[in-house]
């Protein structure tokens, strides 16, 4: 079994980094947060975003961003 390391400080292979993107975290922090690449020197976070993908969130944003806007007149109105 090959393991490729994203961050050698935590053991975190780039399979890791692909199952917690699969998992739904698609930003570096989320990353972080799920298994702690790129929280102790920081040398792994350009490769988290790489692997992760330009434009990972965007399409969950682009789908939030209508009921968004609907929230925000509601409350326009209501003021």
């Amino acid at each position: 079994m090959n393991r490729v390391y994203v961050c050698n400080c935590f053991g975190v292979t780039e399979a890791q980094v692909r199952k917690h993107a699969e998992a739904g975290a698609c930003t570096p922090r989320q990353i972080a947060s799920a298994c702690k690449a790129g929280t102790d020197c920081g040398s792994c976070v350009r490769r988290i975003q790489a692997l992760l993908g330009r434009g990972a969130c965007r399409t969950e944003v682009a789908d939030q961003a209508p009921s968004a806007l609907a929230e925000l007149a509601e409350l326009d109105e209501a003021a």
